[in-house]
C-alpha cells in the first residue's frame, strides 16, 4: 500500500470512497453524502491555519484509493498533528486497511514533520460505536476533554483522544 497526497486527478475516486460508506457521513453530519463532499474535504480547515498546514492523504492499493486521511499540522499547537478523518472504502472495511493506513500516516508524520510529538483526534459520540475502539487499538487514549459538536441539525459531543509519538 502506498500513501500519497490526494491530487485533483484523484477527486472522483475520493468522492466514490466517501459515497461508498454513507453511514459514516450520516453519523457525522446527519445527512447522506453529497456531490461536493470530496471537494469540501480537500478545502475545509480551521480558519487560523495556513493552507499548507492541511494535507489529505490517500492510501492506494494497486492504484485504487482504499482509504483517505485528513491531517492538520500544528493544530491545536505547533507540536501536534490532528487527524480530522480516516475513512476506508466500504468494500475494504474489516480487512486491516484502517490499521495499515494509520501506521503509514504515523510514519508520514514522524518522517515529514519531526517537530510533531502528539497525534490528536476527536471522536463524535454519534460515531463512537464504530470509531472509539479502533483508535484505542492504535494507541490513542481519551484526554477527558469533550466539546459540543454541531453540524446543522445534528447535535452531539466530540471527545478528544491523543497519542504521544516517540522522541
Amino acid at each position: 500500500m502506498e500513501l500519497r497526497p490526494i491530487t485533483p486527478a484523484d477527486v472522483d475516486a475520493l468522492q466514490e470512497l466517501i459515497e461508498s460508506d454513507p453511514g459514516y457521513t450520516e453519523r457525522i453530519t446527519g445527512y447522506p453524502s453529497g456531490a461536493s463532499d470530496a471537494q469540501s474535504l480537500l478545502m475545509m480547515r480551521p480558519e487560523e491555519l495556513p493552507e499548507d498546514s492541511k494535507v489529505v492523504l490517500g492510501a492506494f492499493q494497486a492504484d485504487r484509493l482504499v482509504a483517505v486521511v485528513d491531517l492538520l499540522k500544528g493544530f491545536p499547537n505547533d507540536h501536534t498533528a490532528f487527524i480530522g478523518l480516516l475513512e476506508v472504502h466500504a468494500s475494504h472495511q474489516g480487512r486491516g486497511y484502517g490499521r495499515a493506513t494509520y501506521e503509514l500516516v504515523q510514519q508520514y508524520v514522524e518522517n515529514t514533520w519531526p517537530e510533531i510529538r502528539t497525534m490528536r483526534l476527536a471522536v463524535v459520540d454519534t460515531n463512537a460505536q464504530v470509531a472509539a475502539g479502533f483508535w484505542q487499538r492504535q494507541g490513542f487514549e481519551p484526554t477527558g476533554e469533550a466539546r459540543p459538536y454541531r453540524y446543522d441539525k445534528l447535535e452531539s459531543t466530540a471527545r478528544l483522544y491523543e497519542k504521544q509519538l516517540a522522541e
